[in-house]
């Protein structure tokens, strides 16, 4: 088996430590991933991710999930908004909409990922 040789900082080094026997496997699942993200040129919004989690995607599917542009546009507003003090209330409740939202779309990667087959 071919070897690679990378250099890391020692904190990622220390967390690694533990995973050794399983870095083979990490670094596949991590290309895979960048892989899916290269390939997906869609991006979706909020509703589209919400019909997407409900309609029984494959791994794949869940792990190309992407937020549109305009969805992380509208966040990075309403944040701005919030910390400024300027929100209205239904800024408000849409705002705490997105960390649940959020939430989801990583229980949902995670559950999928564990779903791939491991090699």
């Amino acid at each position: 088996m071919p070897q690679i040789v990378i250099d890391v900082p020692d904190r990622l080094a220390e967390q690694l430590e533990p995973f050794q026997a399983q870095l083979p496997w990490m670094l596949e699942l991590g290309l895979r991933e960048l892989q899916l993200q290269q390939q997906s040129a869609h991006f979706l919004d909020e509703q589209e991710i919400i019909t997407l989690l409900a309609s029984q995607p494959t791994p794949e599917q869940i792990l190309a999930i992407r937020p549109s542009p305009e969805l992380q546009a509208r966040v990075s507003e309403l944040l701005a908004h919030s910390k400024a003090e300027n929100l209205s209330s239904k800024e408000e409740a849409k705002l705490e909409r997105y960390p649940t939202l959020e939430h989801l779309v990583r229980l949902a990667k995670s559950h999928g990922l564990a779903q791939l087959p491991q090699q």
